[in-house]
């Protein structure tokens, strides 16, 4: 079985980072930080009161219930999955490719984490087909799966998995006794939120899927670490909750107190965050269908960003230009792309894609402009396509593939 220690350059220990907003925080979010920042009284592992009140209100917005006793609050994403990884067991299933930040954590517990592929439309949650052949071999061969963690609205591919592709997937999970994690951090960034059906594993089978949300995708600056994560009722999920907690006060993982006023405040969702999160959405689906228009032209690949900051690339059209450049599987191609662009390319095999497959992640927030003035004028233009600073960056993100292509043609 294929597990997530890539070969070639030696392991991938870290990541890319979730891909930022680029945008100036919002005034009214800091100003309840600021009033916040005397606050010496040190929050609750898993989160107070009203901070726990305030991820049920947020959740029961987006037909997810929660008890306060079946939610923790943690700071950031990746501390939720640790303490759940560690709290269910056994091996750990994820789609290919897939958040670069999923794997790490159980490798950090010393568990095997098996890569599932996802069918031609989507990413995020594996085909069912694969997923059952997965288990079957790691079984036969000894492994112990119990957890699988997916996401419906996805890093790294920006796509929205079909609810019945969804919906077939997490029935053959469950019938193998797998718990589900739902990663729904992009689940509030969709382009298109009108045209596109996105429903939460939890909306079907509640019993068995644990939803974890990183506040970063819609609702926070990145450097303001905040995630929510809503366990099943039951005893199951109550004993679920119980030990994700002990793993939480082992680590001392707790939100900083400033940061959990903040967060309160956030996820009541008043009308200034949810004006900004609108807004924010508008302008980076309208960069990023942009960007794939462009590489797009110039012969690449890549499906059409349903969600998200970013958009997945395959430049296996562009082969022959890339070896002449001496580039022959992912990492170099991050090194070449990264030094062209003057922008992060991350490889794909940071997200467990194959090291031979010529793949990228292209965030839109370095396209907006290097000062918080730029993109702040980003945010309030009517057509921030025609900014000139974001038109040179489209056209420089163009220049760089026309050329590869025109490299391949001779």
């Amino acid at each position: 079985m294929r597990r997530t220690d890539p070969g070639g350059h030696g392991p991938v220990r870290f990541g890319p980072a979730l891909p930022e907003d680029g945008l100036p925080v919002l005034p009214e979010l800091s100003a309840v930080l600021a009033a916040a920042a005397s606050c010496a009284q040190a929050e609750p592992v898993g989160g107070g009161p009203a901070l726990l009140d305030a991820a049920c209100g947020h959740g029961d917005r987006r037909g997810l219930p929660a008890a306060p006793d079946r939610v923790a609050v943690a700071p950031g994403a990746p501390a939720l999955l640790m303490a759940l990884t560690a709290a269910v067991g056994g091996d750990v299933l994820v789609p290919r490719p897939c958040a670069a930040w999923w794997a790490p954590e159980a490798r950090l517990l010393g568990r095997p984490a098996f890569y599932v592929p996802t069918p031609p439309e989507s990413g995020g949650v594996p085909d069912p087909y694969a997923l059952l052949e997965t288990v079957r071999r790691v079984r036969a061969e000894g492994g112990d799966p119990r957890l699988l963690v997916i996401s419906v609205a996805d890093d790294p591919t920006a796509t929205v998995a079909p609810p019945e592709l969804l919906h077939e997937t997490i029935e053959a999970a469950v019938a193998e006794g797998l718990h589900l994690v739902s990663d729904e951090t992009w689940r509030d960034t969709l382009h298109a939120p009108r045209e596109t059906v996105l429903l939460s594993p939890a909306e079907m089978l509640p019993e068995h899927v644990t939803v974890v949300t990183d506040l970063a995708g819609a609702l926070l600056p990145s450097g303001w670490p905040a995630a929510i994560g809503r366990f099943p009722a039951g005893a199951d999920g109550g004993a679920l909750h119980a030990r994700v907690l002990d793993v939480l006060t082992a680590l001392d993982a707790r939100v900083a107190a400033p940061v959990a006023v903040a967060v309160a405040y956030a996820l009541t969702e008043p009308e200034p965050v949810t004006a900004r999160t609108a807004a924010a959405v508008r302008l980076h689906a309208r960069v990023a269908a942009a960007a794939r228009d462009a590489v797009v032209a110039a012969g690449a690949l890549a499906r059409p960003p349903q969600a998200g900051r970013h958009l997945y690339v395959d430049l296996t059209p562009l082969a022959p230009a890339l070896t002449a450049h001496g580039v022959g599987d992912a990492q170099e191609l991050e090194d070449f792309l990264t030094g062209r662009l003057g922008m992060p390319a991350p490889g794909g095999h940071r997200f467990g894609d194959d090291l031979e497959a010529p793949r990228v992640r292209l965030s839109t927030a370095p396209l907006l402009g290097d000062t918080a003035e730029r993109r702040a004028e980003c945010l309030a233009a009517s057509e921030p396509l025609e900014l000139p600073h974001v038109r040179r960056a489209v056209d420089h993100l163009r220049t760089v593939f026309d050329d590869l292509r025109d490299e391949a043609r001779r």
